[in-house]
């Protein structure tokens, strides 16, 4: 296997971008249990990530080789300018509702636990198109694009807590992994109409890299002279998701648990 110095940079910036682009999401993800008794909470989240997880990892396997398609780095492309558009010109009411818990109810024949499990496996795919598409799109190399995933997952479920609380209070750090993902759609737009024969230069792989190290470099510099965001008050739905996510970062204390006697 060749492992050269802009793979490890490769996998750092993946690592960095699917917790900015997670952190939020994993959050809407809680809620969704949240319908359920208190009991099945964790079981639900837990089995939820666990198979979004294995279901991403063949979806990842499936990109991998379908990017390597012209017309798939158009639609891919497009796509992630239209998230990027939908990022910072579309309507902010809609969020509101998608952070609503949805009934715990059968469905196809599952129980209400299981149905609910299924519903965050689906979410959790459908959320991680973007950085899927991004990770194809800077690297070719199977085991650079999974090894970023997985490792920016297990950070994001170690750190999770830290990183909502992060991204809420400097959310321009969440616009700057959107910008990002805009010149990663512009860059396979490019790679299109390269290999179509409409234009006839590539942009190198570190020039790709700098320049994103560079977004994020002024995002950070951005928000810590802006300040963090002072919310004026806490969605308490949110705030029950996050001590969900946050008890299933860390255990609790054996001489925190009470005594049943």
């Amino acid at each position: 296997m060749d492992v050269t110095g802009s793979d490890l940079l490769t996998v750092g910036l993946l690592v960095a971008l699917e917790a900015m682009l997670s952190a939020d999401n994993a959050l809407v993800m809680a809620v969704m249990v949240l319908g359920l008794p208190r009991r099945q909470h964790k079981q639900a989240l837990r089995y939820g990530l666990v198979g979004g997880f294995a279901m991403r990892i063949i979806a990842t396997l499936l990109a991998v080789y379908l990017i390597r398609i012209a017309w798939v780095k158009l639609v891919g492309g497009l796509y992630l300018l239209y998230l990027t558009y939908s990022h910072f010109f579309g309507h902010r009411e809609e969020g509101g509702d998608r952070r609503a818990p949805p009934p715990a109810q059968p469905m196809f024949g599952l129980s209400a636990l299981w149905a609910t499990i299924v519903r965050v496996e689906l979410v959790n795919l459908a959320f991680s198109i973007d950085s899927i598409l991004v990770a194809v799109a800077m690297s070719p190399k199977r085991w650079v694009v999974i090894t970023g995933g997985i490792l920016g997952i297990v950070a994001l479920r170690l750190v999770v807590g830290q990183l909502i609380s992060l991204v809420q209070k400097y959310p321009t750090l969440v616009d700057a992994a959107f910008v990002i993902i805009a010149w990663v759609g512009v860059k396979l737009g490019l790679e299109y109409f390269n290999a179509v024969g409409y234009i006839h230069f590539e942009v190198p792989q570190s020039v790709s890299l700098a320049l994103i190290i560079i977004i994020l470099g002024a995002a950070y510099l951005y928000a810590r002279a802006k300040g963090p965001v002072e919310h004026a008050a806490i969605d308490p739905m949110e705030e029950k998701a996050a001590e969900l996510l946050t008890s299933e970062e860390t255990p609790k204390p054996e001489s925190q648990i009470p005594n049943p006697n």
